[in-house]
């Protein structure tokens, strides 16, 4: 089955198995946004929990 792109999520992080390379865009339905901070701040601070580590290059 071929990955489709989601339009509402951009993604340019091609390390990440969800990433349409050619396009850069998330293939999930939605994602799930986290924080490794206590009281976070600045953007820096926010991780995409989504994010799984690609076994290939795009």
């Amino acid at each position: 089955m071929d990955k489709c792109k989601n339009p509402n999520i951009h993604c340019t992080v091609e390390q990440c198995r969800h990433n349409l390379c050619s396009e850069h865009f998330c293939t999930l339905d939605m994602v799930e946004i986290g924080t490794h901070e206590q009281n976070p701040t600045m953007k820096e601070c926010v991780d995409c929990d989504s994010f799984e580590k690609r076994e290939s290059c795009c």
